[in-house]
C-alpha cells in the first residue's frame, strides 16, 4: 500500500516547551477574548496551530504533534494529502459552488459514493444534498421520514449524539453535555442502547438476552405502550461523542428487524463512522442490515472540505420540489476531494489498512484492561476508546481522563474525551497512519495513564492541564 509520505520536519513527536507555548498562549488569550465561550477543543488542547501534514501537525511555537483527532474524525486521509490537495487546487480554478446544478464533480462524487453501496442497496438509493455539517443532514433525515410517514415522534438512544442543531441535539442523549437548552423538539422518545459495560438495565451481558432491545420491542408492540409509533428510529452503530461504544450485533439485528416489521424507517448516523473509519466504507456492513436512511458527512471529502448528505431509500421520495434546500449543498471542492478520496482508497488499500492497524491498536491496548483504573477499552477500526473509571466506587473519572490527554499532549500526541463524564480517552488516527505511528502513539497512552495514576501526580500536573481547567482557549 502507498502511504503518505511525511517531510522530513514531521515525521514523529517533539515537544520542546512548556504547553502552551509564549506563542501559542497569545493566541490563545486573543482567542478567549474575542471569541464565542462555547469554544471546546483549545481547553483541553492548549496549542495553537500552523501547518500539519499526514498524522503531524506542528504549532506555532514549534512542537510537532501526532494527530489522533484529525479533525474530529474529518481528515481521514491526514493532513494536506497532495494529491487531494492537487485535486482541490485544480477545482478551484473551474467552480467552486452550484447549489444542486449538476456538474461533472458532483457526478462523479454521486457515482463514487453510490459505489461504495451493495448493489441491492445502491439500486434504490436516492441522494440528497443539505447543509454542509452532519447535523444538517440529521436534520434533513428527521424531516425526510416525517414527511414520507406522516408521524412526528423520534426513537433515540440514551448516549447517542446528533448534532447542536435544535432537532439533531433533542435527538441526542447526551443531556448534561450535548442539550443545555429547554423546551427541544418533541416528541422524542430515548431507550437503553446496548452498553454492556455500564448496563442502563442493570444486567450482565452473559444473561441478559439483551434485553434494552426487548425493551424497546415491548414499548412499541404494546398497545399501552404510551408510545405512538414513531416516523423512524435514529441510531449510531458506534456511539461515538457517547464514549466509543459499538453496538451489539444482536441490538442492532433486532432493532432492525422490529423498524421493518412496524414499517419505521431506520436512520443510521454514520457521520462519525462512515467513510471507512470502522474498516469498512459504513459500520453497518458489519451486521448485516441495510437502513432506510444513512445520514454522513465530516471524512467525505477526505480532506476537511465541508459536504453533508443522505442517501434515502427511494420509496421514502415524496419531496417537493424545494422541500429541503441549502444554499451551501453545491461544494464543488469537497465534490472532486472526495471522488479522488474513494479511488485512493481502493488504489491504496486504505480499508485493510484500517483493520490491520485497529488489530494493532487492540493488541497494544490488551494490557489496559487489567489495569485498575481501566472499565473498558472498546473500538472497531481506527475509532478507539478507553474508558476510566475510580476503582473504588466505580465512577467515572473524567479528572483523570483530562490529566491522561495533558500528559499524552506533553508527550507529543492529540487525542480527545468523550463519553459520560468525559471520561473516555478518544482515538481517530488518519485511515492511513502507519504501523509505527501507531505504536508510539499507543505507547505514549500507555505511559499517560500509568503516570497519571502515580501517587502525587496531581501536585505535578502539566500545564497544559492546568490551562484546561483555567478555561483558557
Amino acid at each position: 500500500m502507498t502511504m503518505l509520505s511525511e517531510p522530513d520536519a514531521l515525521t514523529g513527536p517533539s515537544v520542546h516547551c512548556d504547553l502552551p507555548g509564549p506563542r501559542s498562549a497569545e493566541l490563545l488569550e486573543r482567542q478567549q477574548r474575542r471569541e464565542s465561550n462555547a469554544r471546546t477543543y483549545p481547553r483541553n488542547i492548549p496549542i495553537a496551530i500552523a501547518e500539519g501534514s499526514g498524522s503531524f501537525v506542528r504549532d506555532v511555537d514549534g512542537n510537532v504533534f501526532i494527530d489522533f483527532l484529525t479533525g474530529a474524525g474529518v481528515l481521514s486521509l491526514g493532513h494536506n494529502h497532495p494529491e487531494l490537495v492537487r485535486v482541490v487546487t485544480s477545482q478551484l480554478g473551474r467552480l467552486t459552488h452550484a447549489l444542486d446544478f449538476p456538474t461533472p464533480a458532483k457526478d462523479a462524487f454521486v457515482e463514487a459514493q453510490l459505489s461504495m453501496l451493495a448493489p441491492g442497496l445502491r439500486e434504490r438509493m436516492r441522494v440528497h444534498f443539505c447543509g454542509p455539517t452532519g447535523a444538517n443532514a440529521v436534520e434533513a433525515a428527521i424531516k425526510l421520514c416525517k414527511t414520507a410517514t406522516g408521524r412526528g415522534d423520534i426513537v433515540s438512544f440514551q448516549g447517542g449524539y446528533h448534532g447542536c442543531s435544535h432537532a439533531a441535539m433533542a435527538a441526542s442523549g447526551l443531556v448534561s453535555q450535548k442539550r443545555p437548552i429547554a423546551n427541544g423538539v418533541p416528541g422524542v422518545h430515548f431507550y437503553p442502547y446496548s452498553y454492556c459495560a455500564r448496563c442502563p438495565l442493570g444486567l450482565r451481558p452473559d444473561s441478559c438476552e439483551t434485553n434494552c432491545a426487548g425493551l424497546l420491542e415491548k414499548s412499541l408492540l404494546d398497545p399501552n405502550g404510551g408510545v405512538a409509533r414513531p416516523a423512524a428510529v435514529i441510531l449510531e452503530l458506534v456511539q461515538g461523542e457517547g464514549g466509543v461504544i459499538p453496538a451489539t450485533r444482536d441490538f442492532v439485528r433486532r432493532v432492525r428487524a422490529l423498524t421493518r416489521s412496524l414499517d419505521i424507517p431506520l436512520i443510521v448516523d454514520e457521520v462519525q463512522t462512515g467513510c471507512g473509519r470502522t474498516g469498512t466504507w459504513f459500520a453497518f456492513e458489519q451486521y448485516d442490515i441495510e437502513p432506510d436512511v444513512i445520514v454522513a458527512s465530516k471524512a467525505l471529502s477526505g480532506i476537511g472540505t465541508p459536504v453533508a448528505l443522505i442517501m434515502y431509500d427511494e420509496r421514502l421520495d415524496v419531496w417537493q420540489p424545494g422541500a429541503h434546500t441549502g444554499t451551501f449543498r453545491g461544494n464543488q471542492l469537497a465534490f472532486a476531494a472526495g471522488a479522488e478520496a474513494v479511488r485512493i482508497l481502493h488504489r491504496d488499500q486504505i480499508l485493510a489498512n484500517v483493520r490491520e492497524r485497529g488489530a494493532q491498536v487492540a493488541d497494544r491496548f490488551a494490557e489496559l484492561s487489567a489495569h485498575p483504573v481501566v472499565r473498558e477499552v472498546r473500538g472497531r477500526g481506527l475509532m478507539w476508546g478507553v474508558e476510566l473509571a475510580d476503582p473504588g466506587d466505580g465512577r467515572s473519572a473524567g479528572q483523570l481522563a483530562r490529566q491522561v490527554q495533558a500528559r499524552a499532549l506533553r508527550r507529543g500526541l492529540i487525542v480527545e474525551l468523550g463519553g459520560r463524564d468525559d471520561c473516555v480517552i478518544r482515538i481517530l488516527p488518519p485511515l492511513n497512519v502507519t504501523a509505527e505511528v501507531v505504536d508510539i502513539a499507543c505507547g505514549i497512552v500507555i505511559d499517560a495513564i500509568e503516570e497519571s495514576c502515580r501517587p502525587g501526580a496531581e501536585a505535578d500536573e502539566p500545564a497544559s492541564a492546568r490551562a484546561g481547567a483555567d478555561g483558557m482557549g
